[in-house]
């Protein structure tokens, strides 16, 4: 079993910053990418950023130069710093890893996801 436990949404004023942390748990034998997509009220989920197990990043255009993607790999922990945000950054943010378990079996997991609410 592999868990993803998310924190650190919440409620900011546009123009502020939010920093989430997604942990994976469980029977892990090696992580590959993790990720953060976000899922707006009434639109589809989409990508934020991805990071590699080297540290290899990508981001949506619309984040770029605001959001920053880093992860510790001791920890099998990744972040999303967010800044300067925007009332357009509120969504439900998910955090995504590809997993290989300790029977080597390779899978996407998802967090449960944690609201970011950017008021104007």
């Amino acid at each position: 079993q592999v868990q993803l436990v998310e924190s650190g949404g919440g409620l900011v004023q546009a123009g502020g910053s939010l920093r989430l942390s997604c942990a994976a748990s469980g029977s892990i034998f090696s992580i590959n990418a993790m990720g953060w997509y976000r899922q707006a009220p009434g639109k589809q989920r989409e990508l934020v950023a991805t990071i590699t197990s080297g540290g290899s990043t990508n981001y949506a255009d619309s984040v770029k130069g605001r959001f920053t993607i880093s992860r510790d790999n001791a920890k099998n922990t990744v972040y999303l710093q967010m800044s300067s945000l925007k009332p357009e950054d509120t969504a439900v943010y998910y955090c995504n890893a590809n997993i290989i378990t300790r029977v080597l079996r390779t899978s996407d997991y998802w967090g449960q996801g944690t609201q970011v609410t950017v008021s104007s």
